[in-house]
């Protein structure tokens, strides 16, 4: 059986549509704005990582990372999760110089109390975990 397309600008306007659906959360997670600076109390900013990074800690934070954080930070931490392009403000890039200047503790302080739109993790995770993730954003790279 033999189809003719009848309306070829519906087919361009879906394929426009797929296209803007799929880089929406990709090429432009990071021309959003940045929110509001979001420094670290001090003594909190401090506060040593516990968690050895090891290959146990590495897979158990990117499975809670997977489950908790993937969603609006992206599976590479680029900020380009499938929820990024619902948040108003960048979600930020793990492997940016402006993370990667942060304190253990500062990422700590900052999953634990969370932020709006970030939620809190402080009754979600437990404070190992939490460190586990924070030990699993340090794997991410430019």
């Amino acid at each position: 059986m033999k189809t003719t397309l009848k309306n070829p600008l519906l087919l361009i306007s879906g394929l426009t549509f797929c296209a803007a659906v799929f880089f929406s959360g990709s090429a432009f997670a990071q021309d959003k704005p940045k929110g509001k600076p979001w420094p670290a109390p001090e003594a909190d900013a401090k506060k040593a990582n516990p968690t050895k990074s090891d290959e146990a800690t590495l897979k158990d934070g990117k499975e809670l990372y997977g489950q908790h954080c993937k969603s609006c930070h992206g599976a590479t931490g680029k900020g380009d999760g499938t929820k990024a392009a619902q948040i108003d403000i960048s979600c930020g890039d793990f492997a940016s110089d402006e993370c990667k200047n942060q304190s253990d503790g500062a990422l700590f302080w900052k999953v634990t109390e969370g932020r709006k739109p970030m939620p809190s993790f402080k009754e979600k995770l437990s404070d190992d975990e939490r460190w586990k993730v924070v030990t699993y954003i340090r794997s991410f790279k430019k």
